[in-house]
């Protein structure tokens, strides 16, 4: 917004907070006035400084003061200037001369002063106070200096001044546009509310999208239902936003429903509706949708641009809608859009995926493809389809045409390394290097697999020297491969040190190799450098897994340090990683050999609650040390859970139930877990027979055994528990 200032002059008055502190002082002949205090440590370069006030003397106008600014680079000498003139009883700023010291201010960040210039300007009330208040906001802006456009625009509202909507819109838009926080806009839309300024279908827009930025989608739908009673009606960019806001937030349903709106109102959208809309239906796979936006375009007559023909093609291909994806290619070269070797890549990998790999050819030579790129995502295609003599054919037939590179024998050496073996690898690589091709870090990379699936970690080793030498980097497969191949070789340190390159090179490794390598280090009794490792996957994005932190609390029980459990238990919570079965097994068994026996309860009964069981070995542990300390009723809840969702218990277990229940007074509980054997048809042992006897003994004869019906015995022993 270019805003024209005008040039009139009028009165000055120099209010306290901008006084300089000033006298004469005469030398001889050169009456030169001295503005800075003797002690002055922030003093500019005199003699320049000096030149610039002998200028001004001379010629003691604003145009002559705008013009010393706009040469004056230190914002210190710039302010210093401008209070010595205005100190001078014939000199008046004007509007002008204040827009230029303001600006300088605001561009410098110094907020506060500028502000203050900004009332002292209100004050004096220049012609063209409003035309440089619109110019600054303007200049402020173009310059993402938000925060001092809106200081300019609450001055310049404060001041009687009224903004435009046009203003408002600008500040809006950049606001809007690089995601400030939703209270600096909210702000500004209020100052445009106490200025009584009526909004534009342009600035609900920029609310409403500001509403979906901060997640209010409940206000951002309310805003826009009410955009008719504030007179202003939805257009292409209001339903752009509406619908997209809603797509990414997952809301498909109610972007639909917008959708069905735009269509009622008989709308048609504009290309940037559909540019905005469409990839993100794509990105969805939301194919039904993404059809019916299409024909929306036909039938409107706008067609779409390359970019949008790509995203709409491999959507298509995406769900294998080869014919229709080859009918769009039609459609661009009909209008003259050239396909790009990606739309081309695209529907040569749906061939393939197809199983049409021959057909893929034919469409490439009817094309007159003479691209990389597709022609290696179809030597790729062969080769995923065991096709490796066809490979070797187009790849020949790509060096005859000059479109091989050094991707397409990374991608044959790649494939065969993986499926046939090294050594047709390296015969490859020598064709390669002796076609003037140079190897890059994707050729060590493949050659790394082939020598790990070989078990040649020395080799393997040796190829990474090499990438690190280069400062290249190892692939993700290849990366996780060596990491795993070094440890299953028990060369651990040398995993070690793969994997602290790589990470410093913010490379990731899947947990599971991260894992293999903790574990490593944790079976050789290098746990404290297997807990040092676990800060560094977060800089490079590799995840930890409850494995990862089982296998050190492993090593740390083998080194006899139970106690430093609990401390990895709650990094390991911290971090957001859910204890397992093995890790309640560790911690159970941890406890039991510290003797805290009230924690391995507390353990297991978490366990339980979490729908998790112990190995039968653990449990038979458990129950026996709490028979021992009449513990068993602890922990019946957690059992009866195992019980009913694994069936763990065995006839060991539950004669150990039975009589530590017994003795521990829990008879009803004893009785139901005899129940439970008898239904099994177990026996119990000496003990729990003589258990069963003695208290039959007990009914005085009352009641007799039925051989018949031994599943009735638990209830004899039930009848008789309230004589006993």
């Amino acid at each position: 917004m270019a805003v024209k200032l005008s040039s009139l002059t009028y009165s000055k008055k120099i209010p306290n907070w901008v006084y300089l502190r000033a006298y004469v002082s005469s030398v001889s002949c050169a009456n030169k006035v001295q503005i800075f205090p003797e002690n002055d440590q922030n003093l500019p370069n005199t003699s320049e400084f000096e030149e610039k006030i002998q200028f001004l003397r001379n010629q003691l106008h604003p145009a002559s003061l705008i013009r010393v600014l706009d040469a004056t680079h230190d914002l210190s000498s710039s302010l210093k200037l401008f209070k010595w003139v205005s100190l001078q009883k014939r000199f008046r700023h004007t509007a002008k001369t204040y827009y230029k010291m303001i600006l300088k201010l605001g561009m410098a960040g110094n907020v506060e002063e500028m502000e203050g210039f900004c009332n002292e300007i209100v004050r004096e009330r220049c012609p063209g106070t409003e035309e440089a208040f619109a110019a600054l906001i303007d200049s402020f802006v173009r310059h993402g200096r938000l925060n001092e456009a809106s200081r300019v625009l609450v001055a310049m509202n404060l001041g009687g001044y009224k903004p435009t909507i046009g203003l408002f819109n600008v500040l809006l838009g950049a606001l809007v546009g690089e995601k400030r926080d939703f209270q600096d806009v909210l702000f500004v839309y209020k100052e445009m509310v106490k200025a009584g300024i009526v909004p534009t279908t342009e600035t609900l827009n920029y609310l409403i999208e500001a509403l979906f930025d901060n997640d209010q989608i409940g206000t951002a739908l309310d805003q826009y239902r009410r955009m008719y009673k504030k007179g202003c009606s939805p257009n292409s960019r209001t339903f752009e936003i509406l619908i997209s806001g809603l797509a990414v937030r997952n809301l498909v349903d109610e972007s639909i429903v917008v959708l069905d709106e735009v269509v009622g109102l008989k709308f048609e959208p504009s290309l940037s509706f559909y540019s905005r809309i469409v990839p993100i239906f794509c990105w969805l796979n939301n194919l039904e949708l993404v059809m019916r936006l299409f024909k929306m375009m036909k039938a409107s007559n706008i067609s779409p641009d390359s970019q949008l023909y790509e995203v709409l093609i491999q959507c298509l291909c995406n769900n294998h809608r080869l014919n229709d994806a080859i009918n769009l290619v039609e459609e661009m070269k009909a209008i003259d859009l050239t396909p790009s070797d990606d739309i081309l890549a695209d529907i040569v990998n749906c061939f393939c995926k197809l199983g049409k790999a021959d057909e893929a050819t034919k469409f490439l030579e009817n094309k007159h493809a003479v691209g990389s790129h597709p022609h290696n995502v179809l030597l790729g295609g062969y080769c995923s389809a065991g096709n490796l003599f066809a490979a070797e054919v187009l790849l020949f037939d790509m060096l005859q045409r000059n479109i091989a590179d050094t991707v397409s024998w990374n991608v044959l050496i790649r494939w065969v390394s993986e499926n046939v073996g090294i050594n047709n690898a390296l015969e490859f690589l020598s064709r390669m290097i002796v076609s003037s091709y140079v190897p890059d870090y994707a050729t060590y990379s493949a050659i790394v697999v082939g020598k790990c699936r070989l078990s040649k970690y020395k080799d393997a080793l040796e190829l990474f020297h090499q990438i690190r030498a280069k400062s290249w980097v190892l692939d993700s497969t290849s990366y996780g491969e060596l990491v795993e191949c070094l440890c299953q070789s028990q060369m651990i340190q040398e995993a070690d040190e793969v994997f602290c390159y790589m990470s410093d090179k913010k490379c990731t490794l899947q947990f599971s190799s991260f894992t293999t390598l903790i574990k490593g280090l944790c079976v050789t009794g290098n746990v404290r450098r297997a807990i040092s490792l676990l800060s560094l996957p977060y800089c490079s994005g590799t995840s930890c897994s409850a494995a990862t932190y089982n296998a050190i609390m492993l090593g740390l029980s083998k080194l006899g340090k139970e106690d430093d459990l609990m401390v990895v238990l709650s990094r390991m919570l911290v971090e957001g990683h859910a204890p397992d079965g093995e890790t309640y097994g560790l911690l159970i068994e941890s406890m039991i050999a510290l003797g805290r026996i009230d924690d391995c309860v507390l353990f297991f009964n978490l366990m339980a609650s979490q729908g998790l069981s112990p190995d039968s070995e653990m449990l038979t542990y458990l129950l026996s040390r709490l028979a021992k300390r009449s513990q068993l009723h602890m922990i019946l809840l957690a059992l009866d859970k195992l019980i009913i969702n694994h069936a763990l218990l065995n006839s060991a277990m539950c004669n150990v139930l039975t009589n530590g229940l017994w003795k521990e007074g829990y008879k009803s509980e004893a009785c139901r877990i005899l129940d439970m054997m008898l239904e099994k048809g177990w026996v119990p042992d000496a003990s729990t027979h003589g258990l069963l006897m003695r208290s039959v003994v007990r009914e005085e004869g009352d009641c007799k055994l039925d051989n018949d019906n031994p599943d009735k015995i638990s209830n004899i022993l039930a009848d008789g528990l309230g004589k006993t």
